[in-house]
């Protein structure tokens, strides 16, 4: 006698099941063979979006789904430059708890900033900013095909507002920034370990 759970699985909705679990898989294969090729996979999204762009102008609409991508595209961005501990959010929570009357926490490690060293760790890697952008393009540009996407508006303004929003977000974190001497990139030599050169 088979019990419930079996046949659920063997039921009429098992052969789809697994060609999902199978796409899913091979999927997960072809990321895993991208990983290491950081500049063929940022070429291949910036021709993805290029493909969204000419797709935009040559069909003469859809602009507020390219200016909702435009937006999500900078806060990503934004989120890739950001350090994953926000030192202003921790100098607002020791002066909080300094304001409240309890004394700042003392720890045997070095304190201040420049007696060790912290390597920049982003709030969004790299791996998922190319992940997510290549994602927001490619369903933009599958919007880009329905109707229902192309809402009448006057593109211009849109173009202006994303720049001057653009300018105002970098502004404030070139800001950041330098208030706590911090650069997301790193152009230098990287330090070789274990290695005779």
């Amino acid at each position: 006698m088979m019990s419930s759970s079996d046949a659920e699985a063997s039921g009429p909705m098992e052969p789809l099941a697994n060609y999902l679990a199978k796409g899913k898989r091979q999927y997960q294969q072809w990321l895993d063979r991208v990983t290491p090729f950081v500049l063929y996979r940022w070429l291949g999204t910036a021709g993805l979006t290029a493909l969204f762009g000419l797709r935009i102008v040559f069909a003469e609409g859809w602009y507020i789904v390219a200016y909702a991508h435009a937006i999500y595209l900078l806060n990503l961005f934004l989120a890739f430059l950001q350090p994953k501990f926000d030192p202003s959010l921790q100098d607002d929570l020791l002066a909080d708890e300094i304001e409240e009357g309890g004394e700042g926490v003392t720890s045997p490690l070095p304190s201040s900033r420049d007696d060790d060293f912290r390597p920049f760790v982003r709030r969004l890697p790299e791996w998922q900013f190319w992940l997510s952008a290549t994602r927001a393009t490619f369903i933009a540009f599958l919007c880009t095909f329905s109707e229902m996407f192309d809402v009448p508006v006057y593109w211009p303004i849109l173009v202006v507002y994303w720049f001057v929003l653009f300018l105002l977000t970098m502004r404030r974190q070139i800001q950041h920034m330098i208030k706590y001497k911090y650069i997301p990139f790193d152009f230098g030599r990287k330090a070789r370990y274990g290695s005779s050169r």
